[in-house]
């Protein structure tokens, strides 16, 4: 009874947290039952990770911005206009992959940069900066795809970016062995990392829960790191494009938690005149998280051209909403000060899911987009009224 009371105690206090991670377990559950297990298979599994991958790695960038307590509109036909000039430089100048990628990351730290400087340096509010910046590349997608419309992508290594499977050490009756080792030493990592976060907090008296929930929490996100490794080994193994989308997760999230500059950005998004006055340099901080997110559309760019293995003029409409959506279903707040990294990406998980499990359904586009756009209205209430709680 005690053990079951903390428990409560604990989801109550981290609602914020834990809700979303409630949330997509039940949308996932209901949408097993509803389409007789074809959602929970293996192969559509994969289909949705790597479907959702593109708006992760964006949700990832624009939580940064609006815990900072700016927009980034541009970020979707940046993704897009990007995603067409790695095609253009792979098939009609013929540069090797190992050169487009670094390159086209140049160029959306650029652009990123160039945003920041006019909201940072400038002063332009970021709403209009960025809409400017939504034009702007809007227009560049046409210019660099008029004369065919759609640039198909012959490119074998780039598009198993966002359509290939890291090799497998040998197949077990059908099963991947290295997407089991992997998922395997994730679960060793995360049970390391708390066990240290743990072992810190008690060595600086701060509370922690007790033995029992802990082991608890221990075995449950085990549990799920290990079935969903072995849905993913049971088809085709770990894509590449979860592979990326889990790198840009452990960066992001050691930057934010674990570095100064983590540490300064939330100060600034908290409350931006104390943390000037406390010598935090807010315009650097505001340079540095553009720059960081045009460099993160350039990657969903990436992922995007690479999964259609072509660059059309339509590449990267309604992206930023996408992301922008994701990101408050994680948890970040409007008021800015709040979000994670691990929440953005469990939001746009969670908005791919209900695509996916509607699309399976065969719920028609219009259904959709008002369910979609509830979820999000819920969201925004649900940060709206646990601040309210708070305060």
């Amino acid at each position: 009874m005690k053990l079951l009371n903390e428990a409560k105690h604990l989801i109550k206090d981290n609602i914020r947290d834990y809700g979303m991670y409630i949330a997509l377990i039940v949308i996932m559950i209901t949408f097993t039952i509803l389409t007789d297990g074809l959602f929970i298979s293996s192969r559509n599994i994969s289909n949705l990770l790597d479907s959702a991958g593109y708006i992760a790695v964006l949700a990832v960038g624009v939580m940064l911005v609006i815990v900072i307590r700016h927009i980034d509109l541009s970020i979707g036909f940046l993704a897009g206009f990007l995603g067409a000039i790695a095609a253009i430089l792979l098939m009609q100048v013929g540069m090797p992959v190992y050169l487009v990628i670094p390159i086209i990351l140049i160029l959306g730290i650029c652009a990123g940069s160039v945003t920041g400087f006019l909201v940072a340096k400038i002063g332009i509010p970021a709403f209009v900066a960025t809409l400017a910046g939504w034009l702007i590349y809007r227009g560049a997608i046409l210019l660099a795809t008029e004369k065919t419309g759609t640039i198909i992508v012959n490119n074998d290594a780039f598009n198993a970016i966002g359509n290939g499977y890291i090799p497998s050490l040998t197949v077990v009756n059908g099963v991947h062995l290295l997407s089991l080792i992997i998922g395997a030493l994730a679960i060793v990592f995360y049970i390391y990392s708390m066990f240290n976060n743990r072992r810190n907090k008690i060595k600086y008296n701060f509370e922690v829960v007790s033995k029992e929930i802990f082991i608890l929490q221990l075995i449950f996100v085990s549990a799920i790191i290990g079935y969903i490794t072995w849905i993913l080994a049971s088809y085709n193994g770990l894509s590449w494009t979860v592979i990326i989308m889990l790198l840009v997760v452990m960066v992001y999230h050691f930057i934010t938690t674990k570095t100064v500059v983590g540490r300064h950005i939330y100060a600034v998004g908290s409350n931006p005149e104390a943390a000037h006055l406390s010598g935090i340099n807010v315009s650097k901080i505001t340079f540095l998280v553009f720059g960081s997110m045009g460099m993160l559309s350039a990657l969903s760019g990436i992922l995007f051209t690479s999964r259609l293995q072509s660059a059309t003029t339509t590449a990267g409409t309604l992206f930023e909403l996408d992301a922008i959506a994701a990101a408050f279903v994680g948890g970040v707040s409007a008021a800015g000060g709040v979000g994670k990294v691990t929440g953005a990406v469990i939001g746009a998980l969670v908005m791919a899911t209900l695509t996916n499990g509607m699309n399976l359904m065969n719920v028609g586009i219009a259904p959709q987009y008002i369910i979609r756009g509830g979820v999000l209205a819920l969201a925004v209430i649900f940060d709206v009224f646990t601040r309210r709680q708070r305060a």
